[in-house]
């Protein structure tokens, strides 16, 4: 995610919230890495009830909630629930 691109837009506040949480970094670390093919394949599959998302990538089954989510990505979870 390019951070000048969201401020050029306007979109400062949606950073603070981000860097608030604590999840800026997430966004903004490149060498953390990921396969844009399964992502797509994650989010084309993806389905969120009752604040627990689930998805299949390759096969497997991935179900995940706020909690387990922030403990993964080693961030807060307080407020996802707002943001899905």
């Amino acid at each position: 995610m390019k951070v000048a691109y969201f401020r050029e837009q306007g979109l400062e506040v949606f950073l603070d919230k981000l860097k608030i949480q604590g999840w800026l970094d997430l966004f903004t670390n490149t060498q953390l890495g990921c396969s844009a093919p399964e992502l797509a394949e994650f989010y084309a599959r993806v389905l969120v009830t009752k604040g627990t998302m689930t998805s299949e990538v390759n096969g497997v089954k991935i179900v995940v909630d706020a909690q387990k989510l922030g403990a993964i990505l080693g961030i807060l979870a307080a407020g996802f629930d707002i943001y899905v």
